[in-house]
């Protein structure tokens, strides 16, 4: 097997002086699906953001490796012209700035000289289409008035669009409908692909009925305590979390003080 898409290894973060993540490794690879689950507060939004660089998260040890280069000291824009797409738990409202020039503006920062802006709009309208996004769509602001399922599968059309190597998605998951999660599932499932690594944070099973994982990791205290097959996203819908938050309240209370 070749380099890793992503691989993390022993990554510590600090936010605000407190660490949240402690240790984390995974490696994920070219066409897989990694789905990353844990309770509130167990850093899954910390590592998404880590990935993208924002600096408000600070490396103190371990690496990030991206097509086998280092990403520590990359900034943010330069991670997303490389092909890394984080679609956010919660989408920015951009009052006076249509989707399509949203759009067009990312892809030509994407791109650059092989953007072609002449077939910017036939790409666009072909990938609403295959989305079952209404083509008025493209002259809204940008989610300006979106329900929570408009706002994800805004998410979801810029991934169309601006064709990552790994997508990062931090709780797609967050405030839909059962109609609105089956809409947005079925968008990703179209856009898996073997030059394609995802990988999906959430906090329920629910979404992996729809899109299979082809890895299933538990995060809990900034640590990755399990990993394993689908089944084990079916054994959390079951047991919860609580098992490995016991463990891990035990593991602190044998320690000699």
């Amino acid at each position: 097997m070749g380099t890793p898409l992503l691989e993390i290894t022993g990554l510590h973060v600090l936010v605000e002086g407190k660490e949240i993540l402690k240790g984390i490794s995974l490696s994920v690879e070219k066409g897989q699906v990694h789905a990353l689950m844990g309770p509130n507060g167990s850093g899954k939004s910390t590592l998404s953001n880590t990935l993208m660089g924002h600096p408000k998260y600070q490396v103190t040890q371990g690496k990030i490796l991206f097509q086998g280069e280092d990403l520590t000291a990359l900034k943010t824009d330069a991670r997303a012209r490389g092909g890394i797409f984080l679609a956010f738990q919660y989408p920015t409202a951009i009052q006076g700035v249509s989707v399509a020039n949203f759009i067009r503006t990312a892809m030509k920062a994407r791109f650059g000289e092989k953007f072609q802006p002449k077939e910017f709009r036939k790409e666009l309208k072909a990938a609403m289409a295959s989305l079952g996004v209404d083509e008025s769509f493209a002259t809204r602001y940008v989610n300006d008035g979106f329900s929570g399922g408009e706002k994800k599968r805004h998410e979801i059309l810029q991934m169309a669009m601006l064709k990552p190597l790994l997508a990062i998605l931090d709780e797609t998951d967050s405030g839909l409908d059962i109609d609105a999660l089956r809409t947005v599932s079925e968008g990703i499932n179209r856009l898996r692909g073997p030059s394609l690594g995802i990988l999906l944070i959430t906090h329920y099973q629910r979404l992996l009925n729809y899109i299979e994982p082809d890895v299933v990791h538990v995060l809990v205290d900034g640590r990755i305590v399990r990993s394993g097959g689908k089944e084990l996203a079916l054994e959390l819908e079951a047991k919860g979390y609580a098992p490995y938050e016991t463990a891990k309240t035990e593991q602190k209370e044998t320690v000699p003080q």
